[in-house]
């Protein structure tokens, strides 16, 4: 089967979208690293059914943007406040073909208004949507697991979003989080739970029993002839390559600090080029390095709410991860989100790293967050297939031996690595450097007397700065 894609396909990708094709309104449910976003988007993009609202965690907004326009030759506009009354008007010029938001702002982008006491609970007729969601032929829904209570305002919202909508392609590693009843909301959106007879006999069916669960082979069978397409990593491993990185794009949440050391490092670096004593021009190169190394700092904590989102949103898939980051405030802003996280860093004892990366290999911790320089080398954390970055090294063979910690003898599937890259920053440009030279100067981090005579890395700093 051929699609209108960019790229080609897998053949088990290639399957996938043609099942989509068929049955139009189902949850793709293949394990986590499947491609199912690439999925989706050959299944609206084959059957041209634009405009498709995408709706995902914040922390996947930017990344669903780029894979859209990355795979195919249509564009998606992120909604955000500058296109909070202009969306509607971008879709009918078919300037975009897919619109992306988060489940947070469903209401803000979609709802006029709600005819329910002001706090009470409401349902879903209550609801009053504004008359431009006609727009949209279809929708996807990323994490979908998300919208499995019926009673929250979300699944109300999405449920109202996708109502008559001739694509409704729930995608979800994890559809089923605790028991069948889980089901019963996504089915409900996708128009397919009167296939179950209702959520009644749905219910009297699938979720009888102290565990709220029973006859789950036939439940299985009947979802997977009508609606569900699930494919497991061992089944498909030999088409996919032994390791793939997965450049995420994220907002930071604080421009306008990051804005200012910028244009400081950006004026600081036009004296420099204007100065030809050499002894100064050493001090101040010494100097932008510095600067620099805030600017990334600044960089990497504007990351943190986003890499927050984006680390939840992977656990609740119930697989491990090992994060990557440098800056102590960082790795404490994250255990404070995950409580439960253990950690290998510099301020670790070498009996307290052995005792979280045992946690971590047994199963009894799902997340380990790690310091680049105490993690990146010689530990085994082959329990997780999964590695996400919210800093990265100075060089590529440091990405390889951080990103190799699961990447080793042991592991038994395919390794992805995640790296969150602030939009607008020096982050990109920075990693493109780095993985497109393959080696970078360590002097770097040394700060020595052979910087200001070996220019090589300084003058693409400067140029990286100069060019922003």
């Amino acid at each position: 089967m051929s699609t209108p894609l960019k790229v080609t396909p897998y053949p088990y990708q290639q399957q996938g979208i043609a099942q989509g094709l068929e049955w139009k309104r189902f949850i793709l449910g293949d394990a986590p690293g499947l491609g199912k976003t690439l999925q989706s988007i050959g299944i609206i993009h084959a059957a041209q059914a634009w405009p498709c609202l995408v709706i995902c965690p914040s922390s996947l907004k930017i990344n669903w943007q780029r894979e859209v326009e990355k795979f195919t030759d249509t564009r998606a506009l992120v909604l955000a406040d500058a296109v909070r009354t202009t969306w509607p008007y971008l879709l009918q010029m078919r300037m975009f073909q897919y619109a992306v938001v988060n489940y947070e702002s469903l209401r803000k982008y979609f709802v006029w208004d709600i005819k329910a006491p002001s706090g009470g609970p409401f349902r879903l007729k209550d609801v009053v949507f504004c008359p431009q969601i006609r727009l949209f032929r279809s929708v996807i829904i990323d994490e979908s697991h998300r919208v499995k209570d019926a009673a929250t305002q979300q699944a109300k919202f999405a449920k109202g979003l996708c109502t008559g909508k001739e694509y409704v392609i729930l995608l979800s590693g994890t559809p089923v989080v605790n028991r069948p009843a889980d089901l019963v909301s996504q089915l409900s959106i996708m128009d397919r739970l009167k296939d179950f007879g209702g959520r009644g006999q749905f219910l009297l069916d699938y979720a009888q029993g102290e565990e709220g669960a029973s006859n789950l082979d036939e439940l299985g069978r009947r979802l997977r002839a009508t609606c569900l397409l699930r494919r497991e990593k061992e089944k498909v491993l030999t088409q996919l390559p032994a390791k793939t990185r997965v450049d995420l794009y994220v907002d930071i949440s604080n421009r306008d600090e990051y804005d200012t050391a910028q244009q400081d490092l950006a004026q600081y670096l036009r004296e420099y080029r204007l100065c030809t004593e050499p002894e100064i021009r050493r001090k101040m190169s010494m100097e932008a390095l510095v600067k620099f190394m805030a600017l990334r700092g600044i960089a990497a904590r504007g990351k943190v709410a986003q890499a927050v989102d984006f680390i939840r949103v992977f656990l609740s898939s119930g697989q491990p991860l090992v994060v990557f980051c440098s800056l102590h405030d960082i790795v404490d802003e994250l255990r404070k989100a995950f409580p439960r996280a253990v950690t290998v860093t510099g301020r670790d004892s070498a009996a307290m790293k052995q005792a979280a990366v045992d946690s971590f290999q047994q199963g009894k911790s799902r997340l380990i967050i790690c310091s680049i320089k105490a993690a990146g080398v010689g530990l085994t954390l082959t329990a997780a297939s999964r590695v996400a970055f919210i800093e990265f090294p100075w060089t590529y063979a440091d990405c390889q031996q951080c990103e190799d910690r699961c990447h080793r003898i042991g592991q038994r599937d395919n390794v992805t690595c995640y790296y969150l890259i602030g939009r607008g920053t020096i982050d990109g440009r920075l990693y493109q450097i780095i993985h497109d030279k393959r080696a970078i100067a360590n002097r770097v981090m040394a700060a020595d007397d052979e910087i200001p005579t070996e220019q090589a890395y300084f003058d693409e700093l400067v140029k990286l700065i100069m060019e922003n």
